[in-house]
């Protein structure tokens, strides 16, 4: 059994006398309980947060060369453990081997973004703005930047942020999933491997009541959320109450359009591979199909085709597809394909009856796909976070788009056309924040910035990227005049020069 604990000032560390309360670690493959995990409360909070704020002003202080070297050292010990950070990844989440390389991978770009923090912190200089001034804007960093990662993506989320906040100046506390807590804690002691001061980064496991311990302590400056709408909504509300800055990205219910000129052989591929990769447990997952007439019946033949050949099991044994992460949202998942029988949508393919390549007591459901759903059904408008994928019949562009914007999320969207003029007047017409033109999942490169609209998204700034350094950063204007006394300035007891 192993035993997660909380990861401070560069070490293991364990509240006196022990944790007062632990939650279970399961292997979704199997069922089986593989070990615990610490619970902080909150007075454990405030001992971590003001661990990372003593530490924060030697790291402020400390030169762009210092920060962009740890970021190097972390970037090689990522690249050679890759498979380490994968395999823990797997045993506590399910997702097959595959998807937790690719998971690693998208983390490692940021990081190396991370290594240019020195451009992306360049200020602007303008002279003589007036008759011997100057003026010029700096960014510096916050202080304790909170980061609050969720079970989908246990290494890739906390690097969204982490990499950013560290190389920017900030320290950081991060909460992650009680689920699938060991990549983090991983990723924290790599982060002291490649020489982060103690205090720098910090990781406290635990449940609702860290996060509101951290939501409401007065030195956390800002907080970074990624999970379902209502938490995000909650995340943002609270933090703002609280005087902090917030970025709080929440649910999904990505649509992709097929229109009657697609390559359909491309775009089923697409539905099968953004429908059901990771379990369908990821917020830019494919859940929505939306073909424009007549290309349904011919578009759901090759989905149903590929369907069939995806192998789910465990995912060390080189499956396609895993389990879902937990029993319970397991069993939750399952609740919507009877839903969505009672509601009259069709049930073309039902994932209740895969025969897993895994053991029986593993969290598994199989693929599965509907047609014939309509606005109203509960499995069109929830976000259900499973490998659960809706045809929607229309019968021109106009509604596609329509039924798109209708949606109250808008985190990303997906258009599969031949027709460029289409899918450029689709790009500017849909209310989605990121976009995919034959692509799938249009998830922006790590220069790029992550995030949704409407209640995909509470606050302003998107993860990473521009809008991240921004996110970890506050602006100063400097308006300087420096008096010369060789010009008829007041002599400050320079030397005259001659």
């Amino acid at each position: 059994m192993k035993h997660v604990k909380h990861y401070v000032a560069g070490k293991d560390w364990e509240q006196p006398g022990g944790a007062a309360r632990r939650g279970d670690l399961y292997d979704p493959a199997t069922g089986e309980v593989t070990g615990h995990v610490d619970f902080a409360s909150s007075a454990d909070v405030g001992t971590v947060v003001t661990a990372a704020a003593a530490a924060f002003p030697a790291w402020r202080d400390a030169s762009l060369a210092k920060r962009t070297a740890v970021m190097f050292a972390l970037r090689q010990l990522v690249h050679e453990r890759r498979d380490e950070l994968a395999a823990a990844i797997t045993a506590e989440h399910g997702k097959v081997l595959s998807d937790a390389a690719g998971e690693v991978q998208r983390g490692l770009e940021v990081i190396e973004y991370a290594c240019g923090i020195p451009t992306a912190l360049k200020g602007g200089f303008s002279e003589n703005v007036s008759t011997g001034v100057d003026s010029y804007s700096i960014r510096q960093p916050l202080g304790v930047a909170a980061v609050i990662s969720p079970f989908n993506f246990p290494a890739m989320v906390p690097l969204w942020f982490v990499p950013i906040a560290i190389a920017a100046g900030n320290t950081v506390v991060l909460k992650p999933s009680e689920k699938d807590p060991t990549a983090s804690t991983l990723l924290a002691a790599w982060f002291s491997e490649a020489g982060l001061p103690d205090g720098v980064l910090n990781v406290v496991h635990g449940d609702k009541e860290a996060v509101d311990a951290l939501l409401d302590h007065p030195d956390v400056k800002s907080v970074s959320f990624v999970g379902s709408t209502p938490i995000a909504r909650y995340v943002y509300e609270r933090g703002t109450a609280n005087g902090k800055r917030v970025q709080a990205l929440g649910g999904a219910k990505n649509h992709m359009v097929v229109l009657p000129d697609a390559d359909l052989d491309l775009a089923a591929d697409a539905a099968v591979s953004a429908g059901f990769g990771s379990a369908g447990e990821r917020c830019m997952a494919i859940s929505v199909v939306v073909a424009v007439e007549p290309v349904a019946d011919e578009l759901i033949t090759r989905i149903t085709e590929r369907m069939a050949r995806i192998r789910t099991g465990d995912g060390r044994r080189g499956c396609d597809m895993g389990p879902l992460v937990t029993r319970e949202h397991r069993d939750k998942v399952a609740g919507y394909l009877a839903a969505g029988v009672r509601e009259g949508a069709k049930l073309v393919v039902d994932g209740r009856t895969v025969e897993p390549d895994g053991d029986q007591a593993g969290f598994w459901l199989g693929p599965t796909l509907f047609d014939d759903v309509r606005p109203e059904m509960t499995v069109y408008t929830d976000e259900i976070f499973g490998p659960v994928l809706s045809i929607v019949r229309v019968r021109t562009y106009e509604e596609a788009v329509d039924l798109v914007n209708a949606g109250r999320y808008g985190n990303g969207t997906a258009i599969f056309t031949n027709d460029g003029g289409a899918a450029r007047r689709y790009q500017h017409e849909v209310e989605v924040g990121m976009i995919g033109v034959n692509v799938p999942i249009p998830v922006p490169m790590a220069y790029y910035s992550f995030g949704g609209w409407k209640a995909s998204l509470f606050g302003d700034t998107h993860a990473h990227g521009a809008e991240g350094v921004h996110f970890f950063t506050r602006g100063k204007v400097v308006t300087s005049r420096w008096l010369d006394p060789s010009h008829g300035g007041v002599n400050l007891g320079f030397p005259t020069q001659n």
